[in-house]
């Protein structure tokens, strides 16, 4: 097949949407397809050689060092452009519709050369209104959702000051053009069944539309080391400083910890300035055993999760966890909350991870001890979990089974 795979920011750190497209196009090609990722900056690195890049410029409004910049008067050459702008300046997030816009344009023109024509397009989580005018176009469309970005904005409402409701609701604006859009996308993949029940309840769409197929791992990075693990190590890995993580949560249960043994928190994740993450480690006295880094590597990320002695999952909310997938390859042992997809992804209670309550901190603190306390369980957990990765979540699998729900595609719109 020819496969046109949008995603409107790729880059690897961007939570799970970069890994996603990487390990799925690259799944893609080894089964001898030809896939074309068509991104919006911040572009995808680490591609396959064998997939074509395709970049969607955008304005980039958020680009690092310079979010939320003011472009230049002669940047704006479309009336996307001034749809992104005035989006942005009136508090929302303009990328999911504004890409999809472009990419619609892109695609058709490439739609007039009959020996270049795409047989799939495969969308990654944007759910823009450009996806209905591809489809309008003739060409079968898939999309994944990886879970409802309504969830994401209730916690995150309900997290703000009542000055800032509105300035939230606002930005999450995008989410209703989710929803109309995913209602009229016959073929939906998801991640998880967790996921699956969520999009069908908050999004309307038909139970039929949704195929679950879960993310993968690459076992081979992934994997246990001979170096010793770091005594008293926690890892955690959160793709945005956001409520939904639960960092908040972790924070106090590693303060606690440390007035009775030694432990350090190694962060994944890109902090806000002097966000109240930030602030919280200061507030807390444990900014000299919390250690961040952002933007690191497969093969650094690997490495980090491999020194730890356990590998904590405090969210309130996920619709899979790649963090989960990938520490259980690495035969690191998990303490995770018992929310959303997280134990359909860790498997039966205490095989692979010990659960505990979303936003109970005192059990988190105790169980997070508990298992410092007892290498015997720490190992059992880990032999376990790098089992279940090695046996359920392998990118090979995942692109086939993604191949399956093209193919239902195709044949659907031949029918029509």
């Amino acid at each position: 097949m020819r496969i046109a795979l949008l995603s409107y920011r790729s880059k690897t750190h961007c939570g799970g949407q970069g890994v996603y497209v990487r390990h799925l196009s690259r799944g893609l090609v080894e089964l001898g397809h030809h896939v074309e990722v068509f991104s919006g900056q911040p572009y995808p690195d680490g591609l396959d050689p064998r997939v074509t890049l395709r970049k969607v410029p955008s304005l980039d409004l958020y680009r690092e060092p310079d979010p939320f910049r003011v472009p230049r008067p002669s940047e704006l050459r479309t009336s996307i452009d001034l749809l992104e702008l005035a989006t942005m300046w009136t508090a929302g997030f303009p990328e999911p519709r504004t890409f999809g816009l472009r990419a619609a344009r892109l695609l058709a023109e490439r739609q007039r050369d009959p020996e270049n024509r795409f047989d799939i397009v495969h969308d990654n989580q944007s759910l823009g209104t450009g996806l209905l005018k591809i489809a309008e176009s003739g060409l079968p469309v898939v999309a994944t959702v990886h879970h409802p970005i309504t969830r994401d904005r209730v916690l995150d409402l309900a997290a703000a000051r009542w000055w800032r409701k509105p300035l939230v609701h606002r930005w999450y604006g995008f989410a209703e053009m989710q929803k109309r859009v995913a209602k009229q996308i016959p073929d939906l993949l998801t991640v998880s069944s967790t996921s699956a029940a969520d999009i069908a309840e908050d999004f309307g769409v038909r139970p039929e539309q949704l195929r679950v197929v879960p993310l993968g791992v690459d076992t081979e990075v992934f994997a246990p080391t001979l170096e010793p693990r770091v005594p008293g190590r926690i890892i955690a890995i959160a793709s945005a400083d956001v409520p939904l993580k639960g960092v908040s949560n972790l924070l106090q249960a590693v303060a606690k910890l440390r007035t009775e043994r030694d432990v350090e928190l190694q962060l994944v994740a890109k902090l806000e300035s002097n966000g109240p993450t930030q602030k919280q480690i200061a507030e807390l006295g444990i900014a000299d055993i919390v250690h961040i880094s952002s933007g690191v590597s497969d093969e650094e990320l690997a490495g980090l999760l491999a020194s730890a002695e356990i590998a904590c999952i405090p969210s309130l909310y996920e619709g899979f966890s790649l963090p989960a997938v990938e520490a259980m390859a690495s035969g690191t042992p998990i303490v995770a909350s018992r929310a959303g997809a997280l134990p359909e992804v860790l498997g039966t209670q205490g095989a692979c991870a010990e659960l505990v309550t979303p936003g109970d901190v005192e059990e988190l603190t105790a169980t997070l001890g508990r298992l410092l306390d007892s290498p015997e369980r720490r190992y059992e957990i880990g032999i376990a979990g790098r089992q279940r990765a090695l046996d359920v979540y392998s990118w090979e699998s995942v692109a086939a089974q993604t191949v399956a729900v093209y193919e239902r595609a195709i044949e659907r719109r031949r029918a029509c």
